[in-house]
């Protein structure tokens, strides 16, 4: 079997851009393996979730805690949605993203894309999946863009 950390630093570098695998998986990651099939199922860091490697599409969903790391640490990366500050706190609490609060969205965004949705003063607000490409996202000012999966300040 090939390396799964090798494996999973390859998705991210897919998925988020080049060079973003390494860094946001060091090698003290702890892998977890689905009980039935044996495939990757979470990545972990110090006991704590940073993602989950989808059975869907083969894609990796990322935890709150990986969407900082990859904000503070990995500038490189194309995932970032910039949403206006006056809703930042709906979005937080894990609000939906919709359109018309898009600042800024990343041109490698496209639709069903894993984002993280930062404030204009890139603080993590959430992670999701966007509902339309980043063409999209700029063309209408109606309509959710992003789902939310996770806000930073869930109850």
């Amino acid at each position: 079997m090939e390396n799964p950390k090798a494996k999973v630093r390859t998705i991210a570098d897919f998925q988020f851009g080049k060079g973003v695998g390494a860094k946001l998986f060091p090698d003290s990651i702890e892998i977890q393996f689905s009980p039935r099939t044996g495939r990757i199922r979470y990545i972990n860091l110090d006991r704590e979730r940073l993602a989950t490697l989808r059975p869907t599409d083969g894609l990796l969903s990322l935890s709150i805690k990986a969407a900082q790391t990859v904000t503070a640490d990995i500038p490189e990366a194309k995932c970032f949605i910039t949403v206006k500050n006056d809703v930042t706190p709906y979005i937080a609490k894990g609000g939906d993203v919709f359109a018309v609060h898009v600042v800024k969205v990343d041109d490698e965004v496209g639709a069903k894309d894993e984002v993280i949705a930062i404030d204009e003063d890139r603080n993590v607000l959430a992670v999701g999946r966007t509902l339309l490409s980043s063409k999209e996202i700029r063309a209408f000012k109606i309509g959710a863009a992003v789902k939310t999966r996770h806000g930073a300040k869930e109850e």
